[in-house]
């Protein structure tokens, strides 16, 4: 894309993004650490028009902009951002959501995701960290091979009572995935949940699974096996 093409077509998005903006959903989502006020729906439709296109991804992504980031993870052809580019831009990302959605939908979706699982793992950035063993989850739920289990319930007992929210978060996902796949560690990831309590209280909609490990696993299982 040339520079000054890039450069309208930017212009443009951030004209649009910000005549969608409504200040009361961005209330609502800075309380969340997400500094944008665009319905996601209505996002999702402006990078669904722009198409694939790595260029105003990275163009869209210099801009610094919360909803702008979020359309430039929607266009990115993720096969077209190198393990060094992505390692940047989730250490650049502000916001939660860019983090995820960055993660989801261009980093385990492109080449480099197991590389990119090894480097943030053990990073000092509990963010970073956590995008890590995300990854983790990925890997323990659909291709499990090469991974030690046992040690991952290790460092999860060792480590996530006392884990940053967001590593929290990741790591407790990962003992769920491991009781939910692996019926072998079930029972000691049950007792690990049960020993921590991590996410044992937290509020959860009717209908919807907790996040506290035991309860999640006991209910996936019954789901799968009923």
């Amino acid at each position: 894309m040339a520079q000054g093409i890039a450069d309208s077509t930017v212009s443009d998005v951030l004209a649009e993004l910000a005549a969608l903006e409504d200040p009361r959903m961005r209330a609502v989502n800075e309380r969340h650490g997400d500094d944008h006020g665009v319905n996601l729906t209505k996002l999702r439709a402006v990078a669904k028009r722009l198409g694939a296109d790595t260029g105003l991804c990275r163009a869209l992504w210099r801009t610094d902009d919360t909803a702008a980031r979020l359309v430039a993870v929607l266009v990115a052809r993720p096969r077209e951002l190198s393990a060094e580019e992505l390692d940047a831009m989730l250490r650049e990302a502000r916001a939660p959501k860019v983090q995820d959605w960055l993660v989801n939908y261009v980093v385990k979706k492109g080449p480099h995701a197991e590389a990119l699982r090894t480097r943030w793992f053990d990073d000092a950035d509990p963010t970073v960290a956590a995008a890590g063993w995300d990854l983790t989850t990925d890997r323990v739920a659909k291709k499990p091979e090469g991974l030690d289990l046992e040690d991952l319930l290790d460092r999860i007992e060792a480590d996530m009572k006392d884990a940053p929210d967001r590593l929290q978060w990741a790591m407790n996902q990962t003992l769920a995935t491991i009781g939910i796949h692996h019926p072998h560690l079930r029972e000691r990831a049950i007792a690990i949940g049960e020993r921590l309590e991590v996410l044992k209280d937290y509020p959860t909609p009717p209908n919807c699974a907790s996040p506290y490990a035991p309860i999640w696993i006991a209910e996936i299982v019954r789901r799968r096996e009923g």
